[in-house]
C-alpha cells in the first residue's frame, strides 16, 4: 500500500514538474520595432541656375517593413516660388533600409545678389511605422557671398572740381574689382591686435572686401578665422599713393553696432623708420559703432610713444546716424594746418603751433588706410546686440591740390 502511494505521489510529482517547464518555455511575444524618424538640416551656395538642396532623413534603426512621412516646405525668409519651388509629398524608407532624402529645387540669381542668407523650412508629420524625432529641418540658401551689391545712394555728395585745385588722384571704385596698382590688403591680427587689442582677422578674400555698383564695400563678418572670431579687410595705399597737402573727399556710409569700428585714415610715410607716433597719424573719420551718429577726427604726433600727444574733435548728425546715407568726409591741408570736415561743416583745425614742442609730422607725404575693426581698447567688443555682417561703403575717394 505505502509501495503504491509512493508511486502516485512521484506521478504527481512529475507531471507537476513537466507543467512547470512547459510554462517558463512560453516566451512572451517580441514586441515590434519602431524606429524614429529624423530630418538634418541643409544648406547650399546659390547660383546663377537652378540647384537642388538636398535632406537627409533618417532611422535610428531599421525594421522588417517600409516606413513613410508625409513632408512640406513653408516659407522664412526665403519665399517660393522666388527663391524655391514649393514642394511636398510624402517620404518612404524601404524594409530593412534607414535612410531617405527630401529634395528642394533652388532658384538661380542671375545677379549674384549678396544680401543676408535666406532661409526656409521642412516639416514632418503623419509618421507610419514609426514615430517622428526630429520633426522640422532648417534650409539656407547662402547669398551672404554674391558678388552684387546695391544700396541707397542718397545723402550728401561734393563736385569733382573746385576752383583753384585739380583733381590729381581719385578712385570712385566704378570697376568691379579693387585696383591693385593702387591698393595693398594687409593681413592678420597685426601685433596686439594692430596695437588695440581688436579681435578681427583682415583678409582679402571677397567675402570682405569688394567692388560692386561703384561702391568699395568692406564687410566685418561673424565667423571663426585664423584663431579669432571675426574677420573684416585693411586696405592701404601704402608705396603707391601718397599726397603731402591738398583737399580729400572721401563719401560713405558707415557700419554700426557695438564694438564697430570703422576708420577713414592716413599714416606718415616713414613710419617704417620713424615708428609711431613720430610718423604722424591723420583720422580724418573713425566712428564708434554704438555712437553711430557721432563721427570723430583726430591728429596724432609725438616723438615716441611716452611723449604721444593728439588734438581732435567729434561731429554729431540731429536726427539720423551715418548708418542711413552717405556723407563726405573732408580734409583741407596746407603747411602748417589742417581743416575736417563732415559734409562742408568745419569742426576741427589743427596748426602747426597746437603740438607744442612736439615734433610736427603733417608737412611730409602720407598715405590711406580703410578698414572695418571689430573690438579693440576704444570701442570695447560686440556685445548681443551687434548684429553681423556690418558694412563700410565708400563711394569714393578725391584727392585735389
Amino acid at each position: 500500500m505505502l509501495q503504491k502511494f509512493s508511486g502516485l505521489l512521484m506521478a504527481v510529482l512529475n507531471l507537476t514538474a513537466l507543467s512547470c517547464t512547459k510554462k517558463d518555455n512560453t516566451s512572451p511575444t517580441p514586441a515590434a520595432v519602431v524606429p524614429v524618424v529624423k530630418i538634418e538640416n541643409a544648406s547650399l551656395a546659390r547660383t546663377t541656375t537652378t540647384a537642388t538642396m538636398h535632406f537627409n532623413i533618417t532611422l535610428d534603426k531599421t525594421t522588417t517593413v517600409p516606413v513613410t512621412v508625409d513632408y512640406v516646405v513653408t516659407d522664412g525668409t526665403a519665399t517660393a516660388p522666388r527663391d524655391y519651388t514649393a514642394a511636398s509629398g510624402t517620404i518612404s524608407i524601404p524594409a530593412n533600409q534607414s535612410i531617405a532624402e527630401v529634395t528642394v529645387q533652388i532658384k538661380g540669381d542671375a545677379s549674384d545678389t549678396r544680401q543676408d542668407n535666406l532661409e526656409f523650412t521642412v516639416q514632418l508629420s503623419n509618421p507610419k511605422g514609426c514615430t517622428i524625432g526630429v520633426a522640422s529641418a532648417k534650409g539656407t540658401i547662402i547669398t551672404e557671398d554674391g558678388i552684387n551689391f546695391t544700396t541707397d545712394n542718397t545723402g550728401f555728395t561734393t563736385p569733382l572740381t573746385y576752383p583753384g585745385y585739380t583733381l590729381v588722384w581719385n578712385d570712385e571704385f566704378s570697376g568691379t574689382a579693387l585696383n591693385g596698382s593702387t591698393w595693398n590688403y594687409e593681413i592678420g591680427n597685426g601685433s596686439g591686435g594692430w596695437g588695440n587689442h581688436e579681435l578681427e582677422y583682415y583678409t582679402n578674400s571677397a567675402k570682405n572686401v569688394f567692388v560692386s555698383n561703384g561702391n568699395l564695400i568692406i564687410e566685418a563678418r561673424k565667423e571663426s578665422i585664423g584663431g579669432f572670431n571675426y574677420s573684416s579687410s585693411r586696405l592701404t595705399t601704402q608705396n603707391k599713393k601718397s599726397f603731402t597737402y591738398g583737399k580729400v573727399d572721401i563719401r560713405a556710409k558707415l557700419p554700426r553696432g557695438k564694438g564697430i569700428w570703422p576708420a577713414l585714415w592716413m599714416l606718415g610715410n616713414n613710419i617704417n623708420t620713424a615708428g609711431w607716433p613720430a610718423c604722424g597719424e591723420i583720422d580724418i573719420m573713425e566712428l564708434l559703432g554704438q555712437e553711430p551718429s557721432k563721427s570723430y577726427s583726430t591728429l596724432h604726433y609725438g616723438a615716441s610713444g611716452a611723449t604721444h600727444g593728439s588734438k581732435g574733435n567729434f561731429y554729431t548728425l540731429s536726427g539720423s546716424s551715418f548708418y542711413d546715407q552717405f556723407h563726405v568726409f573732408s580734409m583741407e591741408w596746407k603747411l602748417d594746418q589742417l581743416k575736417l570736415y563732415v559734409d562742408n561743416n568745419l569742426f576741427l583745425t589743427v596748426n602747426k603751433t597746437d603740438v607744442g614742442s612736439s615734433p610736427y609730422p603733417f608737412n611730409a607725404p602720407f598715405f590711406f588706410i580703410f578698414n572695418v575693426a571689430v573690438g579693440g581698447d576704444w570701442p570695447g567688443s560686440p556685445d548681443a546686440t551687434t548684429t553681423f555682417p556690418q558694412r563700410m561703403i565708400v563711394d569714393y575717394i578725391r584727392v585735389f591740390q
